[in-house]
């Protein structure tokens, strides 16, 4: 039985773009979709920015029962 920390893939989203930003969240729940096999274990949410740049990134951390 996997615990909460084992994982077996990583899956990156990430987005500078305003209107990219926006549909960020539409684009990881379509992939989870896509693979309703894998098991989320954990996400990670992070923003970063410069004077001109602003950056998004969520993180996926997943247990694929196949691998």
């Amino acid at each position: 039985m996997a615990g909460k920390n084992d994982f077996n893939g990583v899956k990156v989203f990430s987005a500078t773009m305003a209107q990219e930003r926006e549909t960020l969240g539409e684009k990881a729940t379509a992939w989870l979709k896509r693979h309703p096999d894998y098991e989320v274990v954990d996400t990670v949410v992070t923003q970063s920015s410069d004077e001109a740049y602003h950056c998004i990134s969520v993180v996926v951390f997943y247990r694929d029962p196949l691998a």
